[in-house]
């Protein structure tokens, strides 16, 4: 859909990630170019995207481009590339996110930052996060050299969860050396590029399913209700 010459300037133009300082969930964009796939979808690379792409322990955002909807996004070796079910014309357009699974990813996502808080309370160092709904997880090790920590009880884990949600604490974000942090209130802020809600009280309450702990490693299974 474009000439050669042109489709080789354009790719040098790295997208520009709307989604990491502003919530906004729609965007006048440009859309550089739309690229046919083997499986019937089209690959379409713009100039700049309020989607968030899949990665970081989240699920992609969906939505639409102009009137074509978006299945997924991926972050690839050629930049964040918008799958769709139909081509999409070069040109200006208005990028839209679906708003319901865009706000159920950002409740996951906060609230594992606010399970990773609590452990860190407790002497657990949390390690890694997936918060794809139905099977959020956030799991840690112990803190200390001795690899010594609290027992972790699932009642007592979701009341200091839901205690902090009680407070309603706004997200903050702050960019630093080039890597974007973000925090609650007060509390610690954290390398994250994923999408947060404005603040703990969007959240609703969070739900402990589970507590595993085997070999010095505890993963904590949770879910978010109103």
């Amino acid at each position: 859909m474009h000439d050669t010459r042109r489709s080789f300037i354009e790719s040098l133009v790295m997208t520009e990630r709307l989604y990491l300082t502003d919530p906004a969930l729609r965007a006048d964009i440009q859309v550089l170019d739309c690229t046919a796939q083997d499986d019937g979808r089209y690959a379409v690379r713009l100039s700049a995207t309020p989607f968030h792409p899949q990665g970081g322990g989240q699920p992609s955002d969906t939505g639409r481009i102009g009137a074509v909807e978006v299945l997924r996004v991926n972050s690839e070796s050629e930049g964040i590339v918008h799958y769709t079910t139909a081509p999409v014309a070069p040109g200006p357009a208005l990028a839209c996110v679906d708003a319901q699974p865009r706000q159920l990813h950002a409740r996951l996502h906060s609230a594992g930052h606010v399970i990773g808080q609590v452990l860190a309370e407790l002497g657990w160092k949390p390690t890694k996060a997936h918060h794809w709904p139905g099977e959020a997880r956030v799991v840690g090790v112990a803190a200390a050299a001795d690899g010594t920590a609290q027992e972790l009880v699932p009642a007592e884990l979701e009341r200091r969860c839901n205690d902090l949600l009680a407070q309603d604490l706004p997200c903050v974000m702050a960019m630093e050396n080039g890597l974007r942090q973000i925090g609650f209130g007060e509390l610690p802020a954290y390398p994250c590029g994923g999408t947060h809600v404005a603040s703990l009280g969007e959240i609703g309450r969070i739900r402990i399913d589970s507590v595993r702990v085997k070999k010095g490693e505890a993963s904590v299974r949770y879910d978010v209700t109103p």
